[in-house]
């Protein structure tokens, strides 16, 4: 059964990988859109591809002023059924005595705060209708931490903490949290961590079927797409090859 069709969804990061794919199956499924993103060439690109009502918005999630100012346009023309926070990133692969300063700061402004500056407004909408669904891209980092992942680890641990508080403090309402927690997945996360180096981001999906987006928004469309009673509050989703952060299996 399809119980998205006809419902509107926030998609932030959409502009690539996860978000993009994210949209792409939502709108199969009928879902009117919302996407933001920093590129708003590759926003655009994405919207004429789509096959349902789709609002593009360039901004970056970091900064809470724009943030404020984007979701209280779009509250002021329409609702919100469905919040993915998908905006995130990792910087850097270094030991915590040699790590960047503001390679942990873009961090943390982007995996903690911009989440926290956009589902505070959106939560508050959805407890006033009582209903909505919020879902969470977290990691299989955010469980068990691995060399070098440090200050990412920890974002991502924080992301998982919310979320269960989120469930706690959507008690008594209709509204529903879900958190994704994806495991090795080939994006273009891996040549962001590495400042584009491609060669570097490259190697870490050899030896390997590592997973895809489609396969993460798969799995996000699974978890929306059930009863008002069901609430899938948390996923892990690695590649048969990984068992967990850094046990993953390469073939010679």
């Amino acid at each position: 059964m399809n119980f998205l069709e006809n419902k509107i969804a926030l998609i932030t990061g959409a502009s690539s990988g996860i978000g993009a794919a994210t949209a792409k199956k939502l709108s199969e499924y009928g879902v009117n859109l919302i996407l933001t993103g920093r590129d708003e060439n590759k926003l655009q690109q994405l919207k004429n591809s789509l096959q349902t009502q789709t609002l593009t918005f360039a901004f970056d999630i970091r900064n809470k002023k724009e943030v404020e100012k984007f979701v209280n346009e779009i509250l002021s023309i329409t609702h919100i059924d469905i919040l993915v926070n998908n905006a995130g990133l990792a910087l850097g692969l270094e030991p915590i005595d040699e790590g960047d300063i503001e390679d942990w700061e873009t961090m943390i402004d982007t995996n903690i705060k911009g989440v926290l500056y956009i589902t505070k407004p959106i939560f508050k909408h959805m407890k006033e209708r009582n209903e909505g669904h919020i879902v969470n891209l977290g990691s299989v980092a955010g469980k068990t931490a691995y060399p070098g992942g440090n200050v990412y680890c920890a974002t991502k641990a924080a992301l998982h903490s919310l979320s269960e508080s989120l469930n706690i403090d959507a008690f008594g309402t209709n509204i529903k949290v879900s958190t994704i927690a994806p495991g090795a997945v080939e994006t273009e996360f891996s040549n962001v961590r590495f400042k584009g180096d491609k060669q570097k981001a490259k190697k870490v999906y050899e030896g390997y079927v590592p997973l895809s987006a489609e396969d993460i928004a798969d799995t996000i469309v699974c978890v929306l797409n059930t009863p008002p009673h069901v609430n899938i509050q948390y996923v892990d989703i690695m590649p048969t090859n990984q068992r967990n952060p850094y046990m993953l299996y390469r073939d010679s």
